[in-house]
């Protein structure tokens, strides 16, 4: 291993460009980052946890109904600073995204958030700063945030990784029945990910393969509570899981 981070990244980026196509009704009218779970929009979860954890700027990309969003972070007057990375002209993908924001987001490591990822953090420390206490910029690429394939709120798919006994991950295959964990939707990610990144609009996905195969692809487990809020359903879920927890 190499040398831990000897302080939390201050910059992050909040991917909020995506068209929420399975968030019916709601999208036609309000970008999926807006929709309300716990009388509180899903982006300000993402954006608030950011700020507790003392990141200083947020890059947010917009597309889908953009002009609701901007007025929203306009109107946040709250930290984190946020940056609009303008996608209107053409969705870039979640790791085209990453790759034009890359001169907003410094030299160094960075968050990465979705804006529709929503968890309880644990009683003992809140997942971002867990993160950043876990992330070895000689070791590693990119640290995911893992959430249990069984036990978290609205999800009910087979998986995404294994974790190894090193803290590597390995991709579920098409030989596997399931595997323990889903990605939770927040990392930290070296710069370097995407060195050899493709022009244009590409999957994040690419670059966690790429990561992968080169042995720099780790996870953290979640402590705390994960909500997976993809549907109309789901949302009405992790309200009343919200609730219960007051």
């Amino acid at each position: 291993m190499g040398a831990l981070l000897a302080q939390v990244p201050n910059s992050a980026i909040v991917l909020a460009a995506g068209l929420g196509t399975r968030m019916r009704p709601y999208n036609g009218a309000i970008p999926k980052p807006l929709v309300a779970v716990g009388g509180k929009a899903l982006i300000d979860y993402a954006l608030d946890g950011l700020a507790e954890c003392g990141v200083e700027r947020a890059v947010v990309n917009v597309h889908h109904l953009a002009d609701a969003l901007e007025r929203h972070l306009v109107a946040r007057k709250k930290k984190p600073a946020v940056i609009i990375s303008d996608e209107r002209g053409a969705l870039l993908g979640t790791g085209g995204g990453i790759a034009n924001a890359l001169p907003q987001l410094g030299a160094g490591p960075f968050f990465l958030v979705n804006s529709d990822t929503l968890w309880r953090d644990g009683p003992k420390k809140p997942n971002f700063a867990r993160l950043a206490e876990t992330f070895d910029a000689g070791a590693m690429d990119a640290l995911l945030l893992l959430a249990p394939t069984v036990g978290s709120i609205g999800y009910a798919g087979k998986g995404d990784f294994a974790l190894l006994a090193d803290g590597r991950l390995r991709r579920r295959t098409g030989t596997d029945a399931a595997v323990p964990f889903v990605y939770a939707g927040a990392a930290i990610l070296s710069p370097a990910l995407f060195s050899g990144a493709p022009a244009g609009a590409f999957a994040l996905t690419h670059s966690f393969d790429e990561a992968a195969r080169n042995g720099r692809l780790f996870g953290l487990p979640l402590e705390g509570l994960w909500m997976h809020v993809g549907t109309p359903e789901a949302v009405a879920a992790a309200d009343a899981a919200l609730a219960r927890a007051s």
